[in-house]
């Protein structure tokens, strides 16, 4: 299943559970011509959710949870994703984007599951966005913990900010697409140098 979020903006997903961050990072209004936020509106958001949650599902080959969104969920959930935002630019060192009127430290209820196999799971916890924003949180520490959350990164275009993964070998992607937000950052610079070496003339 496509990760819908993600595919709009013609990025490969990141690997595993990961990409249910890159793609809810990627409800947002990006892109040129400009996408519409997927978490608009409640009907909206629920439509990603059940994608996502089938696509992290079929990622990690676990059982994806049922959650259910009110209205006032959905508010909660942008102002969740727009922290991960902020979190994304500040640990590449970015311009950190305006705090969000829910910008505060985040605790969220995860359960720790041991299977059969000897194998230890995070379970998410709590419902409504609570539990979307749990799940999220749990596949940002399991990233941290394999080091793979650094290569996460969001389109250095302010005008853009869409998120990627970054496969170069190493790390150095800073576009999400250096054709198009690239070359176009590129252009406004080389413009801004003439300008301003035809100032000093």
């Amino acid at each position: 299943m496509p990760w819908t979020a993600t595919a709009r903006y013609g990025l490969e997903p990141a690997p595993g559970g990961l990409a249910f961050v890159q793609d809810l990072l990627n409800t947002l209004s990006a892109g040129k011509p400009r996408k519409p936020d997927l978490l608009q509106t409640a009907e909206d958001a629920r439509a990603w959710l059940d994608q996502a949650l089938q696509s992290w599902s079929e990622a990690t080959r676990r059982p994806a949870p049922v959650i259910e969104l009110t209205p006032q969920d959905v508010e909660s959930l942008r102002d969740f994703r727009h922290d991960l935002v902020r979190s994304l630019h500040g640990r590449h060192g970015d311009p950190v984007p305006e705090p969000g009127p829910a910008a505060s430290v985040l605790t969220l209820p995860t359960a720790l599951r041991l299977d059969g196999h000897g194998v230890v799971h995070a379970e998410p916890r709590g419902t409504g966005w609570r539990q979307a924003a749990s799940l999220a949180l749990t596949e940002v520490y399991q990233a941290q913990c394999t080091d793979t959350l650094r290569r996460l990164k969001s389109c250095r275009n302010s005008r853009c900010l869409t998120a990627f993964y970054d496969r170069s070998r190493n790390n150095s992607g800073i576009w999400h697409d250096v054709h198009v937000c690239g070359n176009a950052a590129n252009l406004r610079n080389y413009r801004a140098r003439k300008r301003a070496g035809a100032d000093q003339a």
